[in-house]
């Protein structure tokens, strides 16, 4: 009889879904991908937060009871890190401080890249390029971290460059459900890979 896998997603309001059912949030629907593979699955544990920066998802997993042992998880974080005007070295320490501590309950981590929310709707009246110059170099320090650890790495930036109606939410900020399908499909794609 197979193991029942277990799943954990770290993160902010991308990891949680946003503006979305939480069915439509790419936990679940990673978790009924792999179902509908023919895997056994528990429902996602979720450890997220709209607005959480590094630091606050660090403090989030201290003050939380975690099972010791997940089989898969996801690190999906530092939009509010960016948005908040936090310094690319500021973030690189409190990214490799995250992924240790995820990494002690989760051993086989997924790091996902921060979407560009400067293409959006919503920062029609911000400075755009800026925006999007940022979030490149927080990528950047996650992808090179992850890499290095040995976590796999995903990166669904360049699909959050080219927005529409169908891949928002309501509030024009958020991906929709099928943006975060896309994602879902990248992360089962791996798990499957490692089952």
């Amino acid at each position: 009889m197979e193991k029942t896998c277990s799943y954990i997603a770290f993160g902010d309001s991308y990891t949680i879904g946003e503006g979305v059912p939480i069915y439509d949030s790419f936990p679940y629907q990673t978790v009924q991908i792999l179902r509908k593979s023919g895997h056994s699955f528990y429902g996602p544990e979720i450890v997220a937060k709209t607005g959480w920066t590094t630091d606050e998802l660090l403090t989030g997993i201290e003050q939380i009871t975690l099972e010791k042992h997940y089989h898969f998880a996801t690190l999906l974080i530092g939009v509010n890190d960016q948005y908040r005007g936090r310094s690319v070295d500021d973030y690189t320490l409190k990214f490799k401080q995250v992924l240790r501590k995820a990494w002690q309950v989760a051993p086989k981590m997924i790091v996902l890249s921060i979407p560009d929310w400067g293409a959006t709707p919503f920062a029609a009246d911000r400075d755009r390029k800026k925006i999007t110059e940022e979030i490149d170099g927080f990528n950047n320090v996650n992808r090179e971290i992850a890499t290095r650890y040995g976590a796999y790495y995903i990166d669904i930036t360049p699909s959050t460059r080219n927005p529409n109606d169908t891949l928002l939410a309501a509030d024009k900020l958020h991906p929709s459900g099928k943006e975060y399908y896309k994602w879902a499909q990248e992360v089962a794609t791996i798990i499957n890979k490692l089952l």
